[in-house]
């Protein structure tokens, strides 16, 4: 039987367990056989009705906090995309043929997001297993002791729910404070405007792993020339802001002084060999000199930057590349390269957010940018990154932060 032909409607009614899909809204947009016969509710009283509408919480007991996590639970879904497992709740439930009679009740949910095209989400899946018999059951046969377990059993799970949430919104205070650290640290727009430049800065979305990218823009010391530059420190959070900090302080430093952007790089591999937290950090430097109309490169274990020549074609500039900033015992020299350009042309250099994608060649990703980059190859930096960014990453948010520096020559 092909794809086409399963009724997949006809499945999700006689699943074995109780699933029930939400709205957005968190109103009832269907249910199996199976939750309606466990929940003791037909059809017509669910579906198109608001959630706790259905299952409100037992108004006699007030210690009740069933319908609080569950909200919590689906809520956390729809801003993340992820799914969440709940701990073990005990969720009352008013008997339909005897209004005002709540019935003690356990169960063990599961709510799983369903994404749509643009990957936002559009439904939620809500399966949850009773376990109300299998405790009524253990306390029917067991001792005081086997209670006394079970009792303590349920307490444990309560509690580890309440830590995980303490632990997520501990986790999304870091981020916020990583985030706001990395833009401090990074140069202001206003800085770069004389450059004919635009860059970005995005993070990962609803995850800790940021704060590792970072970019600059310098003056050199002669001639009409800058230094520009991205790379990205492995690590998550504070710890990766810092890092980061250091790399990007120091590079620029010696980029003013440094010969060309090899022998940058290579000041920078010694100086990341006595941080910690600089293991296997990445990072590109171009040295861009406007009279001469060269574009000079060299590259530690990082994605190529791409030159966008006036007429739509992409260069990419990876005839320099080595190993990463600490993965070089020996002090021989980096490799450098030279390109020219004219009047016109694009630079842009980027981190590997932008192109990398899970179980995705990266020569995909490279293909995929040149493509954007061509396409609109017309529009100022300012417009242009947005349009890359745009078109890049992925709607839902990418889970790797991303900078990007574009350089009208």
């Amino acid at each position: 039987m092909s794809e086409a032909e399963i009724d997949y409607a006809a499945v999700f009614q006689t699943l074995p367990g109780m699933v029930a899909l939400l709205t957005p809204e968190l109103v009832y947009a269907d249910a199996n056989e199976e939750f309606l016969r466990m929940a003791g509710r037909k059809r017509e009283d669910m579906i198109g009705r608001y959630l706790f509408d259905v299952f409100p919480d037992n108004p006699n007991d007030s210690t009740a906090t069933g319908m609080r996590n569950l909200e919590t639970s689906l809520l956390r879904v729809l801003a993340t995309g992820e799914r969440d497992t709940m701990a073990l709740q005990r969720y009352d439930v008013e008997l339909p043929d005897r209004p005002g009679h709540w019935e003690q009740r356990y169960w063990s949910p599961v709510n799983v997001p369903v994404l749509g095209p643009d990957g936002k989400v559009v439904l939620l899946v809500h399966r949850v297993e009773e376990v109300t018999e299998l405790i009524r059951a253990r306390r029917t046969v067991g001792d005081g002791r086997t209670q006394v377990l079970e009792a303590e059993l349920y307490r444990r799970a309560g509690e580890l729910q309440e830590i995980n949430e303490r632990l997520r919104q501990a986790h999304a205070r870091e981020r916020e404070v990583a985030v706001a650290l990395q833009e401090a640290m990074l140069p202001a727009p206003r800085q770069l405007e004389h450059h004919r430049a635009a860059v970005r800065y995005r993070p990962a979305t609803g995850s800790l792993h940021v704060c590792g990218d970072w970019y600059d823009l310098v003056d050199l010391v002669s001639g009409d020339r800058i230094g520009v530059s991205v790379g990205d420190v492995v690590g998550h959070g504070l710890e990766a802001a810092c890092v980061m900090g250091q790399l990007r302080s120091a590079l620029s430093a010696v980029s003013r002084v440094a010969e060309g952007p090899a022998q940058a790089l290579g000041v920078l591999g010694r100086y990341a060999h006595v941080i910690d937290g600089a293991e296997s950090a990445t990072a590109v430097t171009a040295f861009v000199d406007f009279a001469r109309h060269t574009v000079t490169y060299s590259s530690a274990g990082h994605p190529p930057p791409a030159l966008l020549h006036p007429g739509g074609r992409v260069e990419l500039l990876d005839r320099a590349t080595d190993p990463p900033l600490d993965a070089r015992p020996d002090p021989r020299p980096r490799p450098q390269a030279v390109t020219a350009f004219e009047d016109g042309a694009t630079l842009v250099l980027y981190t590997d957010g932008l192109i990398e994608r899970r179980r995705e060649d990266i020569d995909t990703g490279l293909a995929r940018l040149t493509r954007s980059l061509a396409a609109h190859r017309e529009l100022d930096p300012e417009n242009l990154a947005d349009a890359v960014l745009w078109e890049l990453l992925p709607p839902e948010g990418a889970t790797d932060d991303t900078a990007l520096v574009v350089v009208r020559l």
